[in-house]
Formats: C-alpha cells, structure tokens, sequence
C-alpha cells in the first residue's frame, strides 16, 4: 500500500524546502518528492503543517522485562508514536539487566510484534550492571544492539572503563555514560546547594557529573575512542565538553527538557515528580545548557523517559525513586522553550532530535526526510497550544511536573515504515 502527503513543509536539518512538496511513500521508504503528485492509495493533506524526520530518542526506559507496572515495551512505543518519536533506545536498567543476547533478542521480537516504532535496545557495559565484570560486547553487537551503558549507574573503576572503551571500539558500539561519581552523589536527592539547605535535602554536589565528564573525556583522548555523555545538567560540564570538541575528542552529548526548563526551585513544593537523577540545577545551568544546544556543544534532545507507579512517587522526597515520564511532552517543551524564543530554529530542533541522533547511533537511512530514506516522519503543527493533562498520557506511568502546563506546537501526525502509528483526533485539545 502506497501513502501520499500532499502539501507537506519539509524540515531537514540542513535545508527546509521554500515551496510544499508531495511525498510518496511505497513500501516502507521515500519514494518521490516532488512539487505535484497524483498517485497513492492513501492521501493524507498536511497543509499548514511541518513535515520532520521521525524523531529518534536516545533514552528511554520501557521497564520491560521486570516492571511492567510501570511501562511495558507496547505502551511506552505508544507514548513514544504519540510524542513523535519513530525510534527509541531503550535503556538496560530492566529486571533482569539487558546483558546477553537472549534479553535483547526478546525486546526486539515484542517490538516487531507491536509494531508502532523502532525499538533498539541498549545493552549493559558491565554484568547485572555490577561495575565488576565487562558483558560479552561481541554478543550483544550481533544481537541487535547499538549502544552500552550502565544508566542509572557510573562505570566508577576507570580502569574498567578503559577496557570498556577500547572493546567497544574494536566491536563498533557507542558506549553511553552516566556522568555521576556515587562516593561523591552520596545518593544525594537534589541539587546541592541554598535550596537543598533550605528544604533539609541531601545534596547531590556539581562535582560528582563533571569529575566522570572530565575522565571519560581523558580516556576517550587517550584511546581515540568515542564516548556519549547521557544527561547533560551543568554549566561545567558544557564548558569541559566544548573545550574537548574543540580539541577533536570524539564526545557527543545529550540534554533533556527538564534540564533546560526547570530549575531546583521546582522542588520547593516537595513535589516528588520534580526528583530526578541528575537533579534539577540552577537558572544558571539551565541558560548553559541552553547556549551549548544552540552552538552545538550539547548534541541532541532526548527525554530519558524514566515512568514510576503513582504509589512510588507518593512516598517521602528522600524515598520516591528517580525519574519522570517524557516522551509526550518533548516536542511541545522544546517547541515552547527553545523555538518559538528563537534558541533553535526549526532545523536545528530537527537535527537536535533527528538528525544527530541518527548519526550518533548509526542508522544511515534515518535522521532525513529524501528519497530512499526510510519513510519515519512527524508532522507537527507549530501553532496548536494545547495542555498538558494527566488523563491524555498514552505512558502507563503519569509522573510529570509539567502537568497543567500550557505548551505551544504539537505532534499531530507520526508514520513509522510507512504506515501512520498516530495521529490526533480533530478538534481534541
């Protein structure tokens, strides 16, 4: 079956076309662009509307296999098509890790069976994500995986890290860090600084990021190897990672929304959403972060969509876990937060959540919208505001601080291989 998107704003990340275009998509990739086109079995009018390669997320959690009370691998991929998003790596921190090939083979068979988006799970660096013994790297490169990281957790013995770094160079895999020192987090709840004295938190200082930032980047130097920091939360840590590209180290980076929206003034209601891992900074870092996504320092968006039953997060603050749920809010944050005041332009969102993950990652045929190109598209409409509200999250978690915001610019349309995974009913706000 063939589909056809008629008047369609084009937005790669290196060109958006002056003119609409019609797109033809046959059998799971771009067939034509061109001007005028007659021929498709579907016809799906976009006028109006923007036109962007399916987004691609770096981080997420989908909790399956262990905790599916949380998220499973369908409703996370139906978050995921309602957010926009048409590939997403999920992270291995599941009961039981994603260390063998076994586990791997079984997420990706339950994500062809759903069928909704591109599932790539990320395998662990270490066993059980121990810290003690490396995975078998080899293995989980042959079973579909991408990229390595222990999240949640920090590689902390540098020397295994080192042996990390240079197997997953020999095997291709990108290694993906969590940037947090644990003798220096002291499992610290929020920021450390006036507001957790203030509020009698534990304290998660500055340090404990930029001290793996600025190892990881030695090590990578060292063995000309690449490494991806994960969340990026400090001023400090953008300034050691631009100092690093400018010395050609082969480190990327990534931000989340939270990071360049919200403050530690968030956590002054004891609002057990707003408890995230790394916490939320200050006024200061979130203007960092917004300046090194702008010149490029921090390379892409992703969500680190991290769901939580309610029950977890209506324990104390020093007791809820970590994390809250992104992949519904992403595109509309950073429509409001970044584009619409002129941070991002419109390809520079795409290349942020397109294009760069693509090219990170590995996946050729993905991050632009042009014929061969697989046929993964979101269709935003930049002028629809509409509110967040706890009862339209597609998650199975509803752990956000945003709920009740009011966002402009949303995900309308989302076709994965060719076929649409979502699209908004008319009139629904």
């Amino acid at each position: 079956m063939s589909l056809l998107i008629k008047n369609a704003v084009i937005v790669n990340a290196d060109q958006i076309y002056q003119r609409p275009q019609d797109i033809l998509v046959e059998e799971g990739m771009i067939a034509k662009i061109a001007p005028s086109l007659s021929v498709g079995t579907t016809v799906i009018d976009v006028k109006g509307k923007l036109v962007m390669p399916g987004l691609i997320d770096m981080h997420v959690h989908l909790r399956e296999p262990g905790r599916e009370d949380k998220e499973t691998i369908e409703t996370g991929s139906r978050a995921a098509a309602k957010g926009g998003f048409t590939t997403v790596l999920c992270m291995p921190n599941t009961t039981p890790v994603i260390d063998n090939a076994m586990i791997v083979e079984a997420i990706l068979k339950e994500a062809r069976r759903i069928g909704l988006t591109n599932v790539i799970p990320v395998g662990a660096i270490t066993k059980g994500q121990n810290g003690e013994q490396l995975t078998d790297m080899f293995e989980l490169r042959q079973a579909g995986c991408l990229a390595l990281s222990d999240d949640g957790k920090t590689v902390a013995n540098s020397r295994l890290m080192r042996l990390a770094m240079e197997y997953a160079k020999m095997v291709g895999l990108l290694l993906i860090e969590h940037c947090q020192e644990p003798v220096l987090w002291g499992r610290g709840v929020m920021n450390e600084g006036d507001n957790s004295t203030l509020l009698g938190l534990k304290g998660d200082p500055g340090i404990s990021e930029t001290v793996i930032v600025a190892r990881d980047i030695e090590l990578a130097n060292y063995l000309n190897s690449r490494i991806h920091m994960a969340h990026m939360s400090l001023k400090r840590s953008v300034e050691l990672i631009r100092f690093a590209k400018s010395q050609g180290i082969q480190v990327t980076a990534e931000a989340c929304p939270h990071h360049f929206t919200l403050t530690d003034e968030a956590v002054k209601t004891f609002d057990t959403n707003a408890k995230v891992n790394p916490p939320l900074r200050t006024q200061t870092d979130v203007e960092a972060i917004k300046q090194a996504l702008k010149d490029g320092t921090i390379d892409c968006i992703v969500t680190d969509h991290a769901p939580h039953t309610q029950e977890e997060k209506e324990l104390d603050f020093d007791h809820a876990p970590y994390g809250m749920i992104g992949l519904e809010t992403a595109v509309g944050l950073t429509i409001t937060e970044l584009v619409i005041p002129g941070i991002l332009s419109w390809a520079q969102m795409v290349e942020k959540m397109s294009t760069a993950p693509a090219r990170i990652v590995g996946l050729a045929n993905k991050g632009v919208i042009r014929e061969g190109a697989d046929a993964d598209m979101t269709i935003i409409d930049p002028e629809k505001v509409w509110k967040v509200r706890k009862e339209d999250f597609f998650s199975k978690s509803k752990n956000s601080p945003f709920i009740g915001r009011t966002l402009k610019g949303a995900v309308v349309t989302t076709i994965y291989n060719g076929r649409v995974v979502y699209a908004i009913s008319p009139g629904v706000v």
